[in-house]
């Protein structure tokens, strides 16, 4: 991966990691251990499911440029529905406290996605990518 894309993210899985830490706490605190134990699956389900999706979406940008903002479009819309695929499955669940998970769940997607924002407004990204040292020709008459 490029520098530009690691950066991003690095700077969108840091904070919803912190966000997941902090979910982890409150939900030991007020669930016990299974509050914990949900807080953590879900906080590694978003970032891995959010980073593929960077991943992903980063590739197609560099080899489809053309197809960008649909692959992007199609690419969260994928991505919220897997999570909710995720709420659903586990809503029965003993392994984990239910409630603990789905609100982190919501609260890590969020985090992420604030945070990617972020990271794309702040980052100097090129639109064009400069050629490497070939002058372009003059058109037109020479007189």
């Amino acid at each position: 991966m490029p520098s530009n894309d690691v950066r991003i993210l690095a700077q969108a899985a840091v904070p919803t990691a912190a966000v997941g830490a902090v979910a982890a706490v409150v939900s030991g605190v007020v669930a016990g251990g299974k509050g914990a134990i949900g807080a953590g699956v879900a906080t590694l389900i978003v970032i891995l499911f959010m980073g593929i999706g960077l991943y992903v979406l980063q590739r197609t940008a560099k080899s489809l440029p053309h197809l960008f903002q649909a692959m992007g479009l199609m690419l969260y819309t994928a991505q919220i529905l897997l999570l909710f695929v995720f709420v659903a499955v586990f809503k029965n669940t003993t392994l984990f406290h239910p409630k603990a998970f789905a609100l982190t769940l919501v609260a890590g997607t969020l985090t992420w996605i604030a945070a990617q924002t972020r990271a794309h407004m702040k980052s100097k990204i090129l639109y064009v990518e400069p050629d490497s040292g070939t002058k372009p020709e003059k058109s037109g008459h020479s007189s």
